[in-house]
């Protein structure tokens, strides 16, 4: 059977995991009775709830005598390392570009990562039934992208498709009209356009992992392309490390894809995307070989983390109220087992009760958070912190590149907010009452941006960024937050007639009626510095009637906490406390004398 090897990449939201599932569903993949879920291709929680891809996919599709094999890409910068190294795995690219929004940061990204590994690009515009739809200006948008990346003759001259992925429907022509249910044209376009996997099926194995997967049964799993031979279960084989040195294993068990499903094979040829397991400690970029020839691939580029925090043990008086899992032992064996998979993420102790966890930025980060609360755990986490790098005897500090849209009323507020955060302009376009604004800045620049942003521009406003490079330092202290809060100095629960008397004094984070401790976070000062406040005293109750009764307190909603919220929020001597049902915020040191005297030393 003839292959086609493919990855499906795209910025955000532009429909890449629901044109997946229309290819597995009209090129025949599943059975006519078979309940397949929407976005089928996001098996885990977190992705489904959030409706992003998280860790990259491989599928596989059978249509008229060719074996298609599909890698859904992540479009989160974030996760831009796997796009990278997927592009290794795959012969051609299908580039999905939305209608309306036409090319995006993360579009730019993912388009030169597969324009420098000189693989074959389909473009395919997707969500053409949108009422805003605007193809052709789309692809002149794309057209001046490819240009701009430096793509050669023959990559400037691709196909283009027209798509409704949520729909089904699919033309090889701009108008609307014309879009037809099913995915042939995009199908027949892989078939046509997309050159074989360049394959050597006599000659010595040559197998390069580009992805991780674990699992408890079999351990770790190197998942690649047989790049030249054959490989078979059982067989002795021999791992050229990243260090040079060989090791031999025997392969314990081989996996294949078809549809959704992962598959036990016993062979496979050149050519075929598969995941092996045998060698407990396998890496992405080492070459698994025959014994005796060992010929070992370029190695592969892993993107270095950009961000740290501290994951520590939850220290808080109401520590193992909500989660079972509250040791630091069993805190650093989920975090390691995290490393088996997930090959951007760094552990290393910091003292005997935390780590220091450093990976590709915010929401990589918080996605373990999320996953090990819900997991059980209970933990406390610091402010992310941009990791500084000695380059040539200069400190420097990552940098991003940062495209924001916004109505023209907010410009002069989003200007001046990242000047404070030393951004420095590139480049400013407007067109019908919208403003594009592209930006260099600072990463810690952008730490606890995200929030003053949506405040600052009403929720209108779109953010978008990705890492550039690693650059001197910036001068001045960025990505502070500038008011201060409001911190408990008793415990007990909070009562709606404390927090009435306090809401002059800022924006509360708790209702009546919750459990607080002292040194607990519990609301936002409206000025610049911290204030230690009682939100636990009762009225005091006299047997002389009064006129103002208790129950006629009417309070405003407090600000919702979610975990990216928190992270972005706290300062450097803050924690946030992360546990199953809670997430709360409090300072690191909890006595209120003891901060006073530790904030004056300062």
């Amino acid at each position: 059977m003839k292959k086609r090897n493919i990855a499906i990449i795209a910025h955000v939201d532009h429909g890449k995991t629901t044109l997946v599932d229309q290819l597995l569903k009209y090129s025949g993949t599943f059975r006519d009775n078979e309940e397949v879920e929407v976005r089928a291709m996001d098996s885990n929680d977190i992705e489904r709830e959030r409706g992003i891809t998280i860790l990259a996919k491989p599928t596989a599709i059978d249509y008229n005598g060719y074996r298609i094999n599909i890698l859904d890409t992540p479009g989160h910068a974030d996760f831009g390392g796997e796009v990278e190294r997927i592009m290794n795995m795959v012969d051609g690219v299908l580039l999905v570009v939305d209608a309306y929004e036409g090319t995006m940061p993360q579009t730019r990204f993912v388009l030169k990562k597969a324009l420098e590994a000189g693989v074959t690009p389909i473009v395919v515009v997707n969500k053409i039934d949108k009422p805003t739809a605007r193809p052709s200006e789309v692809i002149d948008e794309v057209l001046d992208l490819f240009i701009e990346l430096g793509a050669d003759e023959d990559q400037l001259e691709f196909p283009v498709i027209y798509t409704s992925a949520i729909n089904g429907t699919s033309s090889l022509d701009a108008d609307p009209s014309t879009q037809t249910e099913g995915m042939n044209p995009v199908l027949d376009s892989i078939i046509k356009y997309i050159p074989e996997a360049h394959t050597d099926v006599d000659g010595s194995l040559q197998f390069q992992p580009a992805l991780l997967d674990y699992n408890d049964f079999v351990g770790r799993i190197g998942v690649g392309v047989v790049r030249r031979g054959k490989i078979k279960t059982n067989e002795m084989v021999s791992c050229v490390r990243l260090d040079g040195s060989i090791k031999q294993f025997r392969i314990a068990k081989m996996f294949g894809y078809i549809g959704l499903k992962r598959v036990e094979i016993n062979e496979a040829e050149a050519g075929d995307i598969i995941a092996i397991s045998g060698l407990p400690d396998i890496s992405v970029g080492e070459t698994v070989c025959e014994v005796g020839k060992e010929d070992a691939l370029p190695k592969l580029r892993i993107d270095e983390p950009t961000l740290q925090m501290t994951f520590g043990v939850n220290t808080s008086p109401f520590v193992g109220r909500d989660g079972k899992i509250v040791t630091a032992r069993k805190i650093e064996e989920r975090l390691l087992k995290e490393t088996e998979r997930d090959v951007s993420l760094k552990i290393a102790p910091n003292d005997s009760e935390s780590f220091i966890v450093s990976g590709r930025g915010e929401l990589h980060l918080s996605i373990l958070i999320e996953n090990m609360r819900r997991e059980g755990f209970e933990l406390q986490v610091s402010k992310p912190e941009v990791i500084i790098k000695e380059i040539d005897g200069v400190k420097c500090e990552p940098y991003e590149d940062v495209q924001i849209d916004v109505p023209d009323e907010y410009v002069g507020n989003v200007i001046e907010a990242l000047g404070n955060r030393e951004g420095k302009m590139e480049n400013m376009t407007t067109a019908e009452n919208q403003t594009r604004l592209l930006y260099t800045i600072p990463s810690r620049g952008l730490i606890g941006f995200s929030t003053e942003f949506m405040t600052m521009t009403k929720g209108y406003g779109i953010i978008n960024h990705s890492f550039k490079e690693y650059a001197p330092l910036a001068g001045g202290t960025v990505g502070e937050r500038k008011l201060g809060v409001l911190v408990s100095m008793e415990n007990g629960k909070s009562t709606a007639y404390a927090l009435g008397g306090l809401e002059d004094r800022g924006i509360m984070f708790v209702e009546p009626g919750e459990d607080i401790y002292e040194g607990m976070i519990v609301g936002e000062h409206t000025h610049e510095n911290d204030l230690a406040v009682n939100v636990v005293k009762g009225k005091n109750l006299t047997n002389t009637r009064s006129a103002g009764k208790d129950h006629t307190v009417v309070l405003k909603r407090p600000r919702l906490l979610s975990l990216e919220y928190c992270l972005d929020y706290i300062n450097s001597d803050e924690y946030v406390e992360v546990t199953p049902n809670h997430l709360r915020l409090r300072k690191k040191i909890l006595n209120t004398n003891e901060r006073k005297k530790a904030d004056s030393r300062k």
